[in-house]
C-alpha cells in the first residue's frame, strides 16, 4: 500500500459513508476499481457517470437491470445481487475495498475481499460483530490490513501508533454522543417518535445507524468490533459519554498517561485516514478550532436506560454466535421500528429476549453465523406477531 494513487472499490457507494468516501476519493486524485449500491438507481447512475468505474453492482435485480439501461452509452459493467457485490469486493483492478455497507449483509463480501488478499477499509461494523472471529482468523492467515474507518476505532487505532513496543494498554475508552435521547429516562422514551429518534444532536447518518446511536447499541457494537480490532477483552473497555463529539476515543496506558484523538465531528477524517494510511493529507473537512468548541463533558452510560448497550457487553462476553444473535435482533427490531411497527423501547426488549434464547455454538463458519442471524430474526418476527 505503498503507492500514492489507489484503486478502490467501494461497497455502498450511495450511503452516507459512501458519498463521502466519495468526497474524499475526489479530493486525493484516487482512481475508482467499482461502486455498489442497494437500490438507489438514479445516485449510483450520477456516481458512475462522474468516476467512470469498470464494474458496477446493485443487490436489487429489479434496479440493477433499470441501471444496465441507464449506462447503456458506457463502458461499466453491471452486476446484481450477492454475487455482484462480492465480485467487487475482489476486483482484480482494485487496490483496496472499502466497505461501507450497512448490516449483516457487508460480511460475505468482507471475507471475499479478505480472500482476494485486498487491503481492507473497514465501516460495515455488523460483519466484526457477528463474524469477527472468522475475519480475523482469514485476516490474519492473508495477511491483509484492516483499516477501521468507525472514528472511534480510528480514534483508538490513531492513539496505538504511539504505544511503546510492549502496547502497555490499561483501556480503551470508547467516546459516545449519547445520541438525540440522552439524560431520559425509561418513562419519557416510551412515547418517543421515529422523527425524534432520527434527529442526531451531532452526526449526519443513515437511519439504521442513527437508530442505534438512540438506543445505543452502536456503542456496544463498537466494543464488540473493539474486542476483535485491538485483542483486548471487553472488561478492558470503557465507555463514556461525550456530548460534544470532538474527542472521538482514548487510550490510558499503564502509566495512566491517556491519549485521545480530536477532531470535528465528520467521517471524511477517518473515512480519508483509512484510505490513505500511513500517510496524511489535507482534509476536505473543517480544522477543529479549540477555542470556538467550549467545554468538553464526559458522563457515565445509562446501562438501565439503554439496555442494548448492555446486551452487547453480555453478548460478547458470551462469545460464539451470541454477538451475531443480538446483531440479527436488533437489525430486524430496528427495522420494525422505522416501519412504525414497534415502539422505541421495544427494540432493547428485542434485542435483550433473543440474546437469552440464542447465541449457542461456535461462529466458526459462514454459515452458523448466518444461521444464528436468521434465527434472532424470526425470533423477534415471532415476538411481534403475537
Amino acid at each position: 500500500m505503498e503507492e500514492r494513487t489507489r484503486t478502490l472499490s467501494i461497497l455502498g457507494s450511495t450511503g452516507s459513508i459512501g458519498t463521502q468516501a466519495l468526497d474524499v476519493v475526489q479530493k486525493l486524485g484516487y482512481q475508482v476499481a467499482a461502486l455498489t449500491a442497494n437500490r438507489n438507481v438514479s445516485l449510483l447512475e450520477r456516481q458512475i457517470r462522474h468516476f467512470r468505474p469498470a464494474y458496477a453492482a446493485m443487490m436489487d435485480e429489479q434496479a440493477a437491470a433499470d441501471l444496465k439501461i441507464r449506462v447503456a452509452d458506457l463502458s461499466t459493467e453491471i452486476g446484481v445481487g450477492m454475487e455482484g457485490v462480492c465480485r467487487a469486493a475482489a476486483l482484480p483492478g482494485a487496490t483496496m475495498i472499502l466497505n461501507a455497507l450497512v448490516g449483516m449483509v457487508g460480511l460475505r463480501p468482507t471475507l471475499c475481499a479478505i480472500e482476494a488478499g485486498k487491503p481492507l477499509a473497514l465501516a460495515n461494523k455488523e460483519a466484526l460483530v457477528a463474524g469477527g472471529d472468522l475475519v480475523m482468523s482469514a485476516a490474519a492467515d492473508k495477511g491483509v490490513a484492516i483499516l477501521p474507518v468507525d472514528s472511534e476505532h480510528s480514534a483508538i487505532f490513531q492513539c496505538l501508533q504511539a504505544a511503546p513496543p510492549n502496547r502497555a494498554v490499561k483501556k480503551l475508552i470508547l467516546t459516545a454522543s449519547g445520541g438525540p435521547f440522552f439524560g431520559k429516562t425509561r418513562e419519557e422514551l416510551a412515547s418517543v417518535t421515529k422523527k425524534q429518534a432520527l434527529q442526531h444532536p451531532n452526526w449526519s447518518m443513515g437511519a439504521k445507524i442513527t437508530i442505534d446511536s438512540a438506543t445505543m447499541m452502536n456503542k456496544g457494537l463498537e466494543v464488540i468490533e473493539a474486542v476483535h480490532l485491538f485483542g483486548l477483552p471487553a472488561d478492558q473497555i470503557e465507555i463514556v459519554v461525550h456530548r460534544e463529539s470532538i474527542v472521538h476515543s482514548m487510550v490510558e496506558f499503564d502509566d495512566h498517561s491517556v491519549l485521545a484523538q480530536l477532531g470535528v465531528p465528520d467521517m471524511r477524517i477517518p473515512i480519508q485516514y483509512a484510505l490513505t494510511y500511513p500517510e496524511r493529507y489535507p482534509s476536505p473537512a473543517m480544522e477543529l478550532d479549540l477555542a470556538e468548541a467550549g467545554p468538553l463533558s464526559f458522563f457515565k452510560p445509562d446501562l438501565h436506560t439503554f439496555e442494548c448497550l448492555q446486551a452487547c457487553k453480555e453478548a460478547i462476553k458470551k462469545g460464539g454466535l451470541a454477538p451475531a444473535a443480538a446483531n440479527g435482533a436488533n437489525e430486524q427490531a430496528v427495522a420494525l421500528f422505522l416501519a412504525d411497527q414497534i415502539p422505541f423501547l421495544r427494540i432493547g426488549e428485542l434485542v435483550c429476549a433473543a440474546l437469552e434464547r440464542y447465541g449457542a455454538g461456535s461462529a466458526d463458519s459462514l454459515a452458523a453465523i448466518m444461521e444464528a442471524d436468521r434465527e434472532a430474526r424470526e425470533f423477534v418476527l415471532r415476538s411481534v406477531s403475537v
